[in-house]
């Protein structure tokens, strides 16, 4: 869940919150209700993908995609293999 705090609120206490933002936190500023920016720590992550996963939650992948898939198929049953192997013969 992320951290949201009205402009009233911020405006007030914003030496606090500066605080918390230099410790990692992260929170989405609102105005009657209506998100209008967001503070965050200033390049604090080394990555965009660091980023995502501070401030949105994200997690990195496991495993290997492709592996999982299996045999990859049109509708209509052909493998993109055979797909390949037709074009390849065609061009011969």
């Amino acid at each position: 869940m992320e951290n949201v705090v009205g402009v009233r609120e911020l405006r007030q206490n914003l030496s606090r919150y500066l605080e918390r933002v230099k410790d990692g936190e992260a929170f989405v500023v609102t105005e009657h209700g209506t998100e209008v920016a967001r503070l965050t720590p200033s390049a604090r992550y080394e990555s965009p993908l660091a980023r995502l996963i501070a401030e949105r939650g994200a997690t990195i992948p496991r495993g290997d995609l492709l592996a999982n898939l299996g045999p990859r198929h049109r509708l209509d049953g052909t493998s993109t293999a055979d797909l390949l192997d037709a074009e390849r013969e065609e061009r011969l």
